[in-house]
């Protein structure tokens, strides 16, 4: 073997490992926005909920007593680098989240860091490595909004388009009414749901 091709086989290899070292940790693509200052708490919200592309779904279960039923699901807030902060969610009521929904809107969302790649080999639990829960009311998504969370959702997750039309899938939002998130030491932060949707990206 000649030495470049050992060059171009050792390079090849770095790549690989480096890729897959990436995806191990949760996410091998590059992140839209930088991760901002843990003191930024509307910012760095946003930053987190922009970033992600699921999480954990909890909504009432009626038939279980009115216990919390979570569900991990795929989500989007908009366009990259553009997203509004509210979640938006391509629903069927052939699982359980939607039918309860649909009877009981209570819903919170939770979304960690540690998927998305950034809290390196910290345990997803420590304050360092974030995570928020954004707690409200899960509706049908406006007519008015349709175009927009569905463009948003699509280009997030492609598959969505090809999932059986037979299946009834509809665009849930969820309308945030409170806010709870921790990004460093010192217990959650602050945070408002205005300061949240009116903070500039």
């Amino acid at each position: 073997m000649r030495i470049k091709e050992v060059y171009v086989y050792m390079f090849s290899l770095v790549v690989v490992l480096w890729i897959f070292r990436n995806s191990v940790q949760g996410r091998s693509l590059p992140l839209s926005l930088p991760r901002p200052l843990p003191d930024s708490a509307a910012a760095f919200a946003r930053w987190l909920v922009s970033e992600s592309s699921w999480g954990v779904l909890n909504t009432i279960a009626g038939d279980l007593g009115g216990a919390p039923f979570g569900n991990v699901v795929s989500f989007s807030d908009g366009l990259p680098d553009k997203g509004s902060g509210i979640p938006y969610f391509y629903l069927t009521t052939l699982d359980p989240t939607a039918r309860y929904a649909l009877k009981d809107q209570r819903s919170s969302f939770t979304v960690s860091e540690y998927p998305i790649g950034t809290c390196g080999k910290t345990d997803p639990e420590n304050p360092t490595c974030s995570k928020i829960t954004l707690t409200g009311k899960l509706k049908l998504g406006n007519p008015d909004e349709a175009e927009y969370a569905q463009t948003a959702l699509f280009t997030k997750h492609p598959e969505m388009k090809d999932w059986p039309k037979d299946h009834n899938f509809q665009i849930f939002k969820l309308e945030v009414e409170n806010i709870f998130m921790i990004n460093w030491f010192g217990g959650p932060k602050p945070l408002t749901v205005d300061e949240y949707l009116h903070t500039k990206m």
